[in-house]
């Protein structure tokens, strides 16, 4: 049963990933900056976040870890996207964006956790 549950979660997360994706990364031919991709993973972190401040609070339902932390945070959260877009730029010789992307998203994804992480020590 535990597959099925993060089966459904995976599924949800990819279903809204991809909606981010249609909205944000409009223009992939000259990719000025990945949004949608960025937000996915920004939010991911903070949802996480939350769920682990929930599991330090106390137990957390096995399903319910299974379903937000590993099937939607899994399927929503992208890091073979970001890896590309990350090429893409090298590819194009945008070394500083490329590094800059990579910074950004590993700083502000750390603060999304932490910021998880204390709204749910705030309940």
């Amino acid at each position: 049963m535990s597959w099925c549950i993060v089966f459904l979660g995976g599924g949800l997360g990819s279903v809204c990933r991809y909606f981010l994706a249609k909205q944000w990364n409009t223009d992939q031919e000259n990719m000025v900056f990945p949004l949608g991709t960025f937000l996915a993973n920004i939010l991911s972190c903070y949802i996480l976040g939350i769920l682990i401040q929930k599991q330090i609070n106390g137990p957390v339902n096995e399903d319910l870890r299974l379903l937000v932390a590993t099937g939607f945070c899994g399927g929503f959260s992208t890091f073979s996207t970001f890896g590309y877009e990350i090429y893409i730029y090298l590819q194009k010789g945008q070394l500083w964006f490329g590094l800059g992307y990579i910074l950004l998203s590993l700083i502000l994804g750390l603060a999304a956790i932490y910021l998880g992480i204390k709204t749910n020590q705030l309940t």
